[in-house]
């Protein structure tokens, strides 16, 4: 091996030593964006809806139960409690103007992924995963932040520790193990989440 290889192998193996070293922490490039939490267009607390007034994530997210992403709520669906609740509010406005003008709410991605990287919000639900689990206490946030690092080694020990899941006919997770119909392990195999 020449010296001129060397010194670039070596030099590699430093800079990919220094990312594992680290784990992703400073590098958002990664993936890893662990306490971000932008200022959205419009003030919403998760805290008032989701813990204060018990409004289910699925009421909002309802893509999560049926579609890879769990998707942003259409202003249309906020209007359906605040056409009448607290419609005065200088937040709730801007969901009105919106929508009289037809242009959307241009909010924040909080939560992302590195673009080789897959996740399938309907099958996590269908197993039973608490949006707690990947996205922390949402339902005591202000303001959405990211408090997990959402990095691979975070996905994988979720899927080699406590992923077995017991399914009924529909493909459902149940909770009580006496009506069990099949049982699911979650893969570790790459392509799951690398396709």
């Amino acid at each position: 091996m020449s010296l001129k290889t060397a010194t670039i192998l070596s030099l590699l193996i430093t800079v990919i030593g220094a990312v594992v070293l680290l784990q992703g922490s400073t590098f958002h490039w990664f993936g890893n964006q662990q306490g971000y939490a932008p200022v959205q267009p419009i003030q919403f607390s998760h805290k008032v809806h989701a813990r204060d007034h018990q409004i289910a994530c699925l009421y909002c997210h309802s893509g999560a139960e049926k579609s890879k992403v769990a998707g942003i709520p259409a202003a249309a669906v906020c209007m359906n409690c605040h056409s009448q609740i607290l419609k005065n509010s200088p937040e709730v406005q801007k969901i009105t103007r919106a929508l009289t003008e037809g242009k959307p709410i241009e909010w924040i991605k909080v939560h992302s992924l590195p673009r080789h990287a897959v996740f399938d919000h309907s099958r996590h639900f269908a197993a039973g995963v608490q949006c707690q689990e990947c996205h922390g206490p949402v339902q005591t946030m202000e303001r959405v932040a990211q408090t997990e690092t959402l990095l691979m080694g975070m996905c994988v020990n979720c899927h080699r520790t406590h992923r077995e899941v017991t399914l009924d006919a529909t493909g459902r997770a149940i909770v009580s193990k006496e009506r069990s119909q099949a049982r699911l392990q979650a893969s570790t195999d790459c392509v799951v989440c690398h396709h």
